[in-house]
């Protein structure tokens, strides 16, 4: 198993949960991704670019799933937080019900038409 799975299933079970289902969303959404393990959480990088990662906060209680060309992003915007960053926008869960399948699937749709434009606008 590669670090980046081992991050996944090594979580307490509530994020664990969260992650697994983002995880398969993500890869049933997205042909030719690699998940790989940079800046110690798990990221998926597409045609060898990075596209989008998952991080997990212990002490606020959320899985948040940001996405490397943000910048670009034009659905959904008001679903994003950006709290405290310029340009870098997530999607947030604190549970499994708040994951809405067709809004996380329509943004990972977006966010794959514009990776190429990179991490800035």
């Amino acid at each position: 198993m590669n670090p980046a799975e081992d991050y996944i299933i090594n979580q307490e079970e509530l994020f664990k949960s969260i992650l697994l289902q983002l995880q398969v969303l993500v890869e049933t959404s997205v042909a030719n991704l690699d998940l790989k393990y940079k800046y110690r959480l798990p990221f998926y990088y597409l045609n060898g670019k990075p596209f989008c990662y998952f991080n997990v906060s212990r002490k606020k209680g959320y899985v948040d799933v940001g996405f490397w060309s943000s910048a670009h992003l034009s659905v959904h915007l008001d679903k994003m937080i950006t709290e405290g960053r310029k340009v870098m926008k997530s999607l947030r869960y604190h549970t499994l019900d708040d994951i809405d399948a067709e809004v996380f699937v329509a943004v990972i749709k977006d966010a794959e038409s514009v990776n190429h434009k990179g991490f800035w606008k």
